[in-house]
């Protein structure tokens, strides 16, 4: 007699739990937002980011200044080429070929981004100077 009350206890909560989600599924397909249209989702931009940009100048010229100065450093700064080559000369003197190939392709990018860098807060002093003479860019958007 328990057994029988215990399952049949069971099957009638499985059958609500089963109307309550078609009924709750049902109801939230009702209230759910329609999705915005494809066109307005990826429209092009109107401006230029010109008054962001400048908001942003000081920051990127802090940035660019701090990573130049840790690729510039001695030996002792982490992240510095003189302490990548100094890495690279220690694989090569222990014989670990494979490490200082490796170690050779970093130092490789890493000594290429100084001119990016150096032409990048060039570029960035004639934001600078632009932004000076526009306002900070609020005219142009």
């Amino acid at each position: 007699m328990y057994v029988r009350r215990r399952r049949s206890t069971v099957l009638v909560g499985l059958a609500t739990a089963a109307l309550l989600v078609s009924g709750t599924g049902a109801a939230l397909a009702e209230n759910s937002p329609t999705p915005a249209p494809a066109a307005t989702a990826n429209a092009a931009p109107k401006g230029d980011g010109a008054r962001s940009l400048c908001k942003r100048v000081p920051k990127i010229d802090e940035r660019i200044e701090r990573a130049l100065k840790r690729l510039d450093g001695p030996v002792t700064v982490r992240g510095s080429i003189a302490r990548l080559q100094q890495r690279v000369d220690n694989a090569k003197n222990a014989g670990h070929t494979e490490i200082a190939t490796y170690l050779q392709d970093r130092l490789t990018f890493r000594k290429s981004l100084v001119p990016t860098l150096q032409q990048r807060q060039k570029d960035l002093a004639g934001v600078k100077t632009w932004c000076a003479a526009h306002d900070n860019g609020k005219a142009a958007s």
